[in-house]
């Protein structure tokens, strides 16, 4: 069996390890990883528990690496100078980036996978990918981006990330397909974007539910009975709904569950009104809506006790009045979830910052999705060991990746080293 060596950078928990020996396995080939790193102290310990390894700190320590084929990275974005002068493009020292490039410098690996936001792709008016580009074509590396949907590799979650792939002195054709996917977690409709991946039957956030969750991931009785209120008991309608306050849409507001005090119809009305108006052009070009004078409310709000009600709002705290001009106050992080996920379909995509507020109505429960539930959208096995503080859990699988994604990318990856044929293998022959 032949056997591949990796470098895991920027390890986090360790999925994109684990999705890479995934690949490797699946394809009969044996792989060790010879040295990772990881500076944030609560990842290193996850990444220990689940690999026997302790990954070492900060990458810009790192002055030395065992030998090894393949480098794996899934680096922070950050912006990058242009104060280089490098045929146009940016100047990435001082970057993170530079110490990837800076390790391929001395150890020139057969091939490299890197991952990272959507964002990138055009950050910078697509400066900084240009810039990525000409330093990882200018050591002779092939370079290849696919804005990848994990929806599309088997897994609920509507999530978009770049892939950047490259062999060393090679011009490889992969299978891989970019596509974006839906805007819309409920419209979306699966494609075969990769050979090991072809097309199968759809799966829905229900198929990563538990059945049984402990009680303490369910929703605090005031709000549930809120939310019945509102949807007159029927907490099916909960599904796909978003609670934010400046938007509308399929959403719930704090004025709508009475978060700061009960509201009347007049006074939901008029914040439903505010929201959607005050983003018009005629009151301003802010983008991100105006701050409006009770003249200027009037004009799409006629009420008698215009005053009156706008008053009992700022009372209320879900309006604020700056030097005569009124404007919402957002209680976005106030609500016990963000937004509900529908059994159904997939999901909203997980970060870092909110994983755990995301909820769903199941079994009769309105609670938040557990880590291990999280965990399952981002296709790590329930062998997994999570971090047993939940809050870290949460953060630390929204800002992992998701491993059907990254298996399928190396996959292809290791094929273009083992099997360098320009003629692809058929699917039977390499399938797992």
């Amino acid at each position: 069996m032949p056997k591949i060596r990796f470098v895991d950078l920027f390890s986090g928990i360790g999925g994109i390890r684990l999705a890479f020996e995934q690949a490797a396995d699946s394809l009969n080939i044996e792989s060790e990883c010879v040295f990772s790193s990881e500076i944030n102290s609560d990842a290193r310990l996850v990444y220990e528990k689940n690999f026997g390894q302790t990954p070492l700190g900060d990458i810009r320590l790192i002055d030395e690496l065992p030998e090894h084929e393949f480098l794996l990275a899934g680096f922070p974005c950050q912006s990058f100078s242009h104060a280089g002068k490098k045929e146009g493009f940016g100047d990435t020292r001082g970057t993170l980036f530079f110490e990837i490039t800076r390790l391929l410098d001395i150890y020139k690996a057969q091939a490299f996978i890197f991952e990272n936001v959507r964002g990138l792709y055009s950050h910078d008016g697509g400066r900084t990918l240009a810039t990525i580009k000409h330093e990882i074509q200018n050591r002779g590396y092939s370079f290849d981006a696919f804005l990848l949907n994990s929806a599309n590799f088997g897994l609920p979650q509507n999530r978009v990330r770049i892939y950047l792939v490259g062999i060393l002195n090679a011009s490889p054709t992969f299978e891989l397909i970019s596509d974006v996917g839906p805007k819309d977690s409920h419209s979306y409709n699966p494609q075969q974007l990769s050979l090991f991946y072809p097309q199968k039957k759809s799966v829905t956030v229900a198929d990563i539910l538990e059945d049984n969750p402990d009680e303490k991931y369910d929703c605090s009785p005031e709000f549930v009975n809120a939310l019945k209120r509102i949807f007159n008991n029927d907490l099916n309608r909960l599904h796909g709904v978003r609670l934010i306050d400046y938007r509308g849409g399929n959403s719930i507001h704090s004025w709508d569950l009475g978060l700061r005090g009960e509201c009347s119809g007049e006074e939901i009305e008029l914040m439903n009104r505010f929201i959607l108006k005050r983003r018009n052009k005629e009151f301003g070009q802010e983008q991100d809506g105006k701050l409006l004078t009770q003249e200027q409310i009037a004009s799409f709000f006629e009420h008698p006790n215009l005053g009156g009600i706008l008053n009992s709002l700022v009372k209320k705290k879900y309006l604020k009045l700056i030097h005569d001009k009124y404007k919402p106050l957002s209680g976005n992080f106030s609500f016990e979830v963000y937004k509900f996920v529908d059994p159904n379909k997939i999901s909203v995509t997980l970060v870092a910052s909110d994983a755990n507020r995301l909820g769903v109505y199941h079994n009769q429960r309105v609670r938040r999705l557990t880590p291990r539930e999280a965990s399952r959208l981002q296709g790590f096995p329930d062998s997994f060991i999570l971090h047993t503080n939940d809050d870290k859990a949460y953060y630390q699988l929204g800002n992992s990746v998701s491993i059907n994604v990254v298996k399928a990318v190396a996959q292809e990856a290791i094929l273009k080293i083992f099997m360098p044929s320009p003629t692809t293998p058929s699917q039977a022959a390499i399938s797992a």
